[in-house]
């Protein structure tokens, strides 16, 4: 896998096989919104190549590999930190969203670390949902966001929720959840 670390040691491009997956890419607004505000040389280059970014490589990365865009997604390196810090650890269960819910949310003083935090708190209540609710499974809508589709077919913005959980601290992620697991 390819890395690219911030200088906070936070990721933002991992790798499936050989492609390279902009992390930001789930973010709201996709890669451009998130990459156009930088100031980066090589990227209107690049651009101009190969044409704007798209979902279109974690979608074909899913399809190819679904196994491994679950573990990409799995990752949440900063909520992992962030909760190891306050002494949580997060094994995938139902009582880490409750343990997160009680976390202080210090981040919310850090208008940087606020997006990445509720993206990987987003993609963390997903990859519970996906551990522990049968049929739910992760799906890439086209601009490449994941999302979880419920047996039922229902999709659940799992990113959208983290965002307002880290935002907001509502609704707690152990209550999206029960939501989720009750349809």
């Amino acid at each position: 896998m390819g890395v690219v670390k911030t200088s906070n040691g936070s990721r933002l491009t991992t790798g499936i096989g050989s492609q390279l997956i902009p992390r930001a890419l789930w973010c709201a607004g996709g890669v451009d919104a998130t990459l156009s505000g930088m100031n980066i040389s090589f990227l209107g280059n690049w651009r101009k190549r190969r044409g704007p970014a798209s979902g279109a490589a974690l979608m074909g990365a899913q399809e190819e590999d679904p196994q491994g865009v679950a573990q990409l997604l799995s990752e949440c390196e900063l909520l992992r930190a962030r909760a190891s810090d306050a002494g949580i650890g997060l094994d995938d269960s139902t009582a880490s969203l409750e343990a997160l819910d009680q976390m202080a949310p210090r981040w919310r003083d850090d208008p940087d670390e606020l997006p990445w935090l509720g993206n990987d708190a987003g993609l963390y209540l997903g990859t519970v949902i996906v551990r522990t609710v049968p049929g739910a499974v992760w799906q890439v809508w086209p601009d490449g966001r994941p999302v979880v589709r419920l047996a039922s077919g229902r999709e659940v913005d799992v990113v959208e929720a983290g965002q307002q959980w880290a935002a907001d601290g509502a609704p707690e992620l152990c209550q999206r959840y029960a939501e989720v697991a009750e349809a």
